[in-house]
């Protein structure tokens, strides 16, 4: 589920702190969960899996949270300001998101009992169910459907929640149709799990695919897909059948764009969370919702509805954790950005792969950058390719297919070298998969060209993972990447070209991308929540970096 208005990202998390220089079948049985799966190992997670749909569709009380730190908080920098880019993005916005909420509440079931088990499942209700359902949230009247090959829509011709026009209803056919077609055959995704078995009280009538028109825009929502039911067996271990509302009309006067496009953005993400489904209903969620964000890139390329969320990427916002979740912001939207990187580079099958290797199988549950990892072994492996894409955010115009429309980087710190200050020292704190960018810029007086950068790095030990990489900008316009080799001990240093005549500017860019997790853990955060519901090993590390201007 996406939210109409587009979160952006809060105040830099750890500044360049500056030092002194010197320094299925019709058979198959219907089951819910039989036992809390790790996500929702606890009566306090399932009462806030509970509160949280009930904020978000009824307008109840919403579940406390508390910000990680260095997430939503930040000390202020001394350094001068950048001229390309923002000192602090903007604040960010409240970002709900139904489909997750839902989909956590279908695994708190088992946890739940009496009233609250009554009040889940109406929640967990199709929009079908109408007076059965006690909630309110169902059709007041009976409903229709319009049907293609593979999906209904389900729709009510007065209410609020009824389509402008029959026509509204024949294009959100054709376009949910053109989803199917190009996710599940023409990029082989798996198709989502028939609801046969559920029986045509309860499936729409039939094995095809529902979707229903419901107005959620008063609600500030787009729509949702909702897991309903699981199938017994080993080849449905970890699926589960599930179906998708959508907003029914998308009007301008709620959303604030054409409701054609947002339509098309909508389908696609939402569709997606279907098919993941049918993988891994208990994946990790910024990995659901960074993919499925992802998705409406590859099917509807021409809307770029998913721009509006790169304000919460790492591109300007490189500090946060690439795992992050949280429904007080958009970093799982924003991260898209990820993917993109990725199959721009080893093809759009990537994804895919990620997502059958992190299926469980037997007493196997692969979380998903356990599943990632498995996929860039190959590639130089995951910490390799990790800090080669953080380094190239500092570059967005360079590292991606639609880059120069793509918001600027930001950076921790802006430093300006000359022969009266050749020296500068610092320190950045990152958490895991995360980093910090410095640039430094030759004066004016550095014309010479035997001039050059030192940059020397103490950073955390080896097993942490970490890595600083600089990017030499030439005044050409070509860049320049290396990396510091460090030791075991994370100390190294390197020295680059920094004559004025020739260096537009030297970016290090230093990477947390440690991927060491404490998994399944009660007592990790709510919000936000990380890889395997988890706590991280290395988060806070801190790289001293001395930058030193010398002569050949």
């Amino acid at each position: 589920m996406r939210r109409t208005i587009a979160a952006a990202v809060v105040a830099m998390a750890t500044a360049f702190t500056v030092l002194p220089a010197q320094s299925a079948s019709a058979a198959d049985e219907v089951t819910v969960p039989t036992e809390a799966v790790p996500q929702i190992a606890t009566d306090k997670q399932a009462d806030r899996a509970l509160a949280a749909v009930t904020e978000l569709v009824e307008g109840g009380p919403a579940p406390q949270s508390t910000p990680e730190p260095g997430v939503e908080s930040a000390p202020e920098t001394s350094l001068e300001s950048v001229p390309e880019t923002d000192a602090e993005p903007p604040a960010a916005e409240e970002a709900p998101d139904l489909t997750l909420a839902m989909r956590d509440l279908y695994l708190a079931l088992p946890r739940l009992s009496g009233a609250e088990r009554e009040h889940a499942e109406a929640l967990l209700a199709r929009p079908t169910d109408g007076a059965a359902d006690r909630q309110g949230n169902g059709y007041a009247v009976p409903a229709k459907k319009k049907c293609g090959t593979a999906i209904c829509v389900h729709y009510v011709t007065s209410t609020a929640d009824a389509p402008p026009s029959k026509g509204w209803v024949n294009y959100t056919l054709r376009q949910m149709t053109k989803v199917w077609k190009h996710e599940v055959k023409r990029m082989g995704y798996r198709k989502p799990l028939s609801d046969r078995a559920l029986g045509r009280s309860r499936n729409g009538g039939n094995s095809k695919f529902d979707v229903y028109l419901k107005d959620l825009g008063s609600r500030g929502l787009y729509g949702y897909c909702a897991a309903e039911a699981g199938l017994r067996g080993k080849k449905y271990q970890g699926r589960a059948i599930s179906y998708c509302v959508l907003d029914n009309d998308f009007a301008r006067a709620q959303f604030g764009t054409a409701p054609k496009p947002t339509l098309k953005a909508t389908a696609a993400h939402e569709f997606f969370h279907a098919v993941q489904f049918s993988y891994d209903y208990t994946e990790d969620p910024w990995f659901m919702e960074s993919t499925a964000t992802w998705m409406e890139e590859r099917v509807f390329d021409s809307v770029n509805d998913n721009r509006q969320y790169l304000n919460s990427s790492q591109v300007r916002a490189p500090w946060v954790p690439l795992d992050t979740f949280s429904r007080s912001a958009s970093f799982q939207y924003g991260n898209w950005a990820f993917w993109e990187y990725l199959s721009s580079r080893y093809g759009t099958k990537i994804v895919r792969n990620v997502w059958s290797g992190a299926a469980p199988r037997g007493k196997r549950n692969t979380f998903a950058i356990a599943a990632l990892k498995q996929q860039l072994r190959r590639r130089g492996g995951f910490a390799k390719v990790y800090r080669s894409y953080a380094a190239a955010n500092a570059f967005p115009a360079r590292a991606y297919r639609e880059g120069r429309r793509w918001p600027a980087p930001t950076l921790s710190g802006s430093l300006r070298l000359s022969k009266s200050k050749r020296t500068q020292a610092g320190t950045l704190t990152l958490n895991h998969l995360a980093a910090q960018h410095v640039r430094v810029r030759p004066a004016k007086s550095l014309r010479g060209k035997s001039w050059k950068l030192r940059i020397k790095v103490d950073g955390p030990s080896r097993k942490t993972s970490p890595a600083v990489v600089v990017t030499v900008q030439l005044r050409s316009g070509k860049l320049v990447r290396k990396s510091i080799r460090l030791n075991r001990k994370g100390k190294g240093q390197i020295k680059v070209s920094f004559s004025g005549r020739k260096v537009r500017s030297v970016t290090a860019t230093a990477v947390n991308a440690s991927t060491r997790f404490d998994c399944y853990r009660p007592d990790a955060p709510a919000d936000p929540r990380f890889s395997c519901a988890g706590i991280a090993r290395d988060d806070q590390q801190v790289f001293a970096l001395k930058f030193g201007v010398v002569k050949r």
